[in-house]
């Protein structure tokens, strides 16, 4: 385990002689000796390598051995290598006691003694490798710490996910458990009214007038379910990229106007009025059923939302780009929510409204996403929302 890690050692002495046979009593294949033939030049290889053992001699010209491990103790970089002195003068001088205050670990005597050195530069080398795999078995124990965090961070917002993906099923089937059934409802009773007048022959309930109202009733309820299906089938053909645009060359401006027409019931059932302002054709390759799409379902939210007011509706071209602006009065947008509304079974709550399934808006931005255009709102809460749909001509 202790093999891999390379050691460098550092040996300073002014005498080439006593490198060459330092460096050769201490020098291994897993070791790298350095040599230095004064302070200073010990001090440029101190700034370039991490040394497990620097050994100093101690009298040297210029800068001697204590004041160079003085300046090693006073540096962050080299403060921590453990030094050992080497001295051919008596020990009477008590050079020995100056070198441990200096920052030594020990102290070694000339002539030196081949296995007391190759003893404590073993010592040294080994320790300096168990330090250096702690370290790294510390560092890779952090790391592993760092990648479990991450782990358990993305397990947790998957985990978050699918909870939301469940509330939003549940939510979902909810929504369309109450939409579906409220035609239903309406289907439902009309048979049994009728069912009822039959079974007392009131043939007076079966009038020519009668039977177009409930035939029209029929329709529109017939319409609502079809539209919830159509809803569904959109965002499944959305998720799959099987959202078909077939383009042909069609006048906006008419389109609106038409489907206006066809909204006149549901104008006058919502207590609103529109204006129109389409002074001039508007002519592009779009899908006409698509774009008919996006602009009945502004239109209903609209009529849904616009607190019986105004509805001003423009057709128009900016540059190259062919606009529609559907603009109501009614309860407004929060700034939060007005990207919000544009994922699935996002709805603006009200308490005096009646919400659909939350996907119109999902789907809209799809389709005009998918003729390479934009859909944008505009909004402030109970000042009304302004739609803008822009499609590239």
């Amino acid at each position: 385990m202790l093999s891999p890690i390379q050691a460098k050692l550092l040996i300073v002495d002014d005498l080439p002689e006593n490198l060459l046979a330092l460096d050769a009593l201490i020098k291994r294949e897993d070791r790298t000796v350095y040599k230095a033939l004064s302070a200073d030049e010990a001090l440029s290889l101190l700034l370039q390598h991490e040394f497990a053992l620097a050994i100093l001699d101690v009298q040297m010209p210029g800068m001697n051995g204590f004041e160079l491990a003085e300046l090693m103790r006073g540096t962050e970089k080299t403060k921590n290598i453990p030094i050992v002195f080497v001295s051919a003068a008596g020990r009477e001088l008590n050079y020995a006691f100056k070198g441990y205050e200096s920052g030594a670990v020990d102290f070694l005597h000339k002539p030196l003694d081949i296995h007391a050195v190759k003893s404590k530069v073993n010592v040294f080398v080994d320790l300096y490798r168990q330090s250096k795999a702690m370290k790294q078995q510390v560092e890779a124990l952090e790391q592993s710490r760092r990648e479990q965090q991450a782990l358990l961070e993305r397990l947790q917002a998957t985990q978050n996910e699918l909870e939301q993906a469940v509330r939003m099923r549940d939510d979902f089937m909810s929504i369309v458990a109450h939409e579906v059934r409220t035609p239903l409802n309406g289907l439902i009773l009309e048979t049994q009214l009728r069912k009822m007048h039959l079974a007392r022959g009131n043939a007076a309930a079966f009038s020519l007038d009668k039977m177009h109202a409930m035939v029209d009733r029929d329709e529109r309820q017939i319409k609502s379910l079809i539209r919830l299906i159509e809803d569904m089938l959109d965002v499944s053909r959305i998720r799959t990229g099987k959202l078909s645009i077939r383009p042909s060359r069609f006048d906006l401006a008419q389109l609106v106007r038409n489907l206006l027409q066809g909204f006149a019931a549901q104008i006058e059932a919502a207590e609103c009025s529109v204006s129109l302002d389409a002074p001039e054709p508007v002519e592009g390759d779009w899908d006409e059923f698509r774009i008919e799409q996006v602009v009945s379902n502004l239109l209903t939210n609209a009529l849904r939302y616009g607190g019986k007011s105004l509805i001003q509706v423009r057709v128009y071209c900016a540059g190259r780009e062919a606009r529609v602006e559907v603009q109501d009065n009614g309860i407004g947008i929060s700034e939060e929510n007005q990207r919000r509304i544009f994922a699935q079974f996002e709805r603006v709550s009200d308490k005096t409204v009646v919400a659909g399934l939350g996907l119109g808006l999902f789907i809209s931005e799809q389709i005009v996403a998918a003729h390479g255009g934009t859909i944008d709102v505009e909004s402030r809460i109970h000042e009304g929302a302004l739609f803008r749909v822009s499609l590239p001509l």
